[in-house]
């Protein structure tokens, strides 16, 4: 986690443990994340949340506990088309090929199509029933846990407390015709109020690019575009509509007004070309780059 992250998870609780001190109720045994989930609880909400707006140092630190009420699932949910999931029948090595591609840890379980979901799977359980060298046979059943279904209009502030409470980190987020039409995650929520969460196998440098061969980089969507622009040799913002862009992932944002789409390429008026590597509904992760020198080679 980052030094803004920190400076807003530690303002979110001294706000929070202030608003207790003053209505008298605090509890010496009331965790931290207990205190967290408080802040949109009705008593106070309005008055927290116009306080938060207006006020200047607490601006772009504390504001995103206002999302608690503010976003809705719709708003933060990977689209359907995005969710990686896999059929109640696959194979123990397919499902050990699924979580070594996609990196997670939980994975969506359906029987026909992901529109008929039976719950999840976690790679802890697999791992300590299957791994490490365990004999048996593989059972799907004896390992799927139960999902939370949502609709698309409930508050976010609602499902983090209903996953505490439940103990279940997934959500698939149901359409008006009880089809699937998102999936999310505890931290997909928490991350809503204090910025991302980088975990141990995210890179250290968030600012980072490799060059994968002349011309061709694969970067980070954060890194920094003055000095991207410098290891390229290319004036990346000049001539655009928005020159006050910071990050590589900016640009993407100039181009095309919206988030894009996992393996999208959009192309730039130098004829630079950026591929969409990895992207969520909220936000683009990582990107190739592809310089017009690479093209003509």
């Amino acid at each position: 986690m980052n030094d803004q992250t920190d400076g807003s998870l530690n303002a979110a609780h001294r706000a929070l443990e202030n608003e207790d001190d003053e209505n008298g109720d605090a509890s010496e045994n009331k965790g931290a994340f207990s205190r967290f989930l408080s802040a949109f609880n009705p008593r106070k909400n309005d008055d927290l949340e116009q306080d938060v707006l207006d006020h200047p140092t607490m601006r772009g630190q504390v504001v995103g506990m206002v999302n608690l009420r503010r976003l809705s699932l719709e708003d933060v949910a990977i689209p359907k088309v995005e969710i990686v999931a896999v059929p109640h029948d696959i194979k123990k090595s397919k499902l050990v090929s699924v979580f070594r591609e996609s990196g997670l840890t939980r994975l969506p379980v359906f029987e026909g199509t992901l529109d008929t979901p039976l719950g999840f799977i976690h790679l802890k359980d697999f791992a300590l029933k299957h791994g490490f060298g365990t004999a048996g046979a593989f059972s799907m059943k004896d390992l799927v846990r139960p999902l939370i279904f949502a609709p698309p209009s409930m508050g976010i502030g609602v499902l983090l407390q209903k996953m505490q409470n439940e103990r279940i980190h997934m959500a698939l987020v149901i359409d008006e015709y009880g089809g699937v039409d998102g999936l999310v995650t505890i931290e997909d929520l928490i991350e809503q109020v204090i910025g991302q969460i980088d975990d141990e196998h995210d890179p250290e440098d968030a600012s980072a690019w490799t060059q994968e061969a002349p011309g061709i980089y694969l970067a980070d969507a954060r890194s920094d575009l003055t000095e991207f622009e410098a290891e390229i040799g290319l004036n990346l913002i000049k001539d655009l509509e928005d020159d006050e862009v910071d990050t590589l992932g900016g640009i993407i944002f100039v181009l095309t007004g919206r988030i894009p789409t996992r393996g999208e390429v959009i192309p730039h008026p130098l004829g630079v070309e950026f591929e969409i590597v990895d992207a969520d509904a909220r936000r683009i992760k990582r990107l190739r780059v592809r310089l017009p020198s690479a093209k003509d080679d």
